[in-house]
């Protein structure tokens, strides 16, 4: 188990983390995500030793990572996909590291099975691409067989095949009895992959909670309502208390304060034509974009429109 307790850290005027709170259990996989500048980087450094902070704890199966003995035993991670000596071979890379934890070539041919770089294992790391360097760097953290994983952002240069693989074998991971923590950006591989969720905003945790749980809270009780007819549908249902908001779909709207049922009634009663009445579930994306509204730092515009509605060019 990873516990993170009331870590705080500061670089110059800029608070970091403040307060950052959360753990990471066993027979789980669990998402770490925020906005840029959220923490999620110094949390993790914190966590292997590579930082210090100026308050709390961050402990490993109850220690602090620095005082593990073969430490790759206990907890292993990837943090950046890109360190390693480039003129080495994938597998001397491997050794290297197995040699520094008094583990057996057998164990690197092991997890070089595990990763799928058998047939690529002895070209030099530097000519791998990032979703091969993913691998190895997954491959590099199974080496001590370890109960507790650290993954940043490891679905990044996967292709599709890399991606699907990846989502299962973190799964079975965390089946095995493992804790497994992982921080991405993307959302629509986490709410296929994670039990859990940890959302961090200006260094501090603001949600924490089962991925299911989370959707449905942004689910709420609205209901999509397709229909041919928006403003008649707009128009009938307001009459029936409902609060209707459009999409970008020209058929669909999103329904608030009224049963599916009771949508249905008011559509029929005013003659309005409707293909789809349905419970509105929210997508993992739309739980965190309405979890972290107010806690990322960095906006950009969106780009007007061209005038006349035609495309801009170059």
């Amino acid at each position: 188990m990873i516990e993170v307790t009331e870590l705080r850290k500061r670089y110059g005027a800029t608070q970091s983390l403040d307060g950052m709170t959360f753990r990471v259990r066993p027979g789980q996989v669990t998402g770490f995500v925020g906005p840029n500048g959220a923490g999620k980087s110094t949390t993790m450094r914190i966590i292997l030793g590579l930082d210090a902070a100026d308050a709390g704890t961050a402990l490993i199966n109850g220690r602090p990572y620095r005082t593990l003995r073969r430490p790759l035993c206990h907890l292993g991670a990837l943090l950046d996909a890109a360190a390693l000596q480039p003129s080495r071979s994938a597998r001397n890379h491997l050794l290297w590291l197995a040699c520094s934890q008094g583990l057996t070539a057998a164990r690197v041919d092991a997890v070089i099975d595990q990763a799928g770089l058998r047939s690529v294992i002895r070209r030099t790391a530097g000519g791998y691409s990032l979703g091969m360097r993913q691998r190895l760097g997954i491959a590099a953290a199974l080496l001590g067989d370890p109960p507790t994983l650290m993954l940043d952002e490891p679905f990044n240069g996967m292709d599709p095949e890399g991606i699907r693989w990846l989502r299962g074998f973190l799964r079975a991971l965390a089946a095995q009895g493992r804790a497994v923590l992982v921080s991405s950006h993307l959302m629509s591989e986490l709410e296929d992959t994670a039990d859990r969720l940890v959302v961090a905003g200006r260094g501090r945790v603001i949600a924490d909670g089962r991925v299911n749980d989370l959707i449905a809270a942004a689910s709420g009780d609205r209901v999509r309502l397709r229909t041919p007819a928006r403003a008649e549908a707009t128009a009938a249902l307001g009459r029936a208390g409902a609060t209707v908001a459009v999409t970008a779909s020209d058929d669909l709207l999103l329904i608030s304060n009224l049963s599916p049922e009771r949508t249905v009634a008011a559509l029929t009663a005013a003659g309005v034509p409707f293909s789809e009445v349905s419970a509105h579930r929210a997508t993992l994306e739309d739980a965190y974009l309405q979890l972290t509204r107010d806690a990322a730092e960095f906006r950009a515009d969106q780009p007007a429109p061209a005038p006349g509605g035609q495309e801009a060019t170059r």
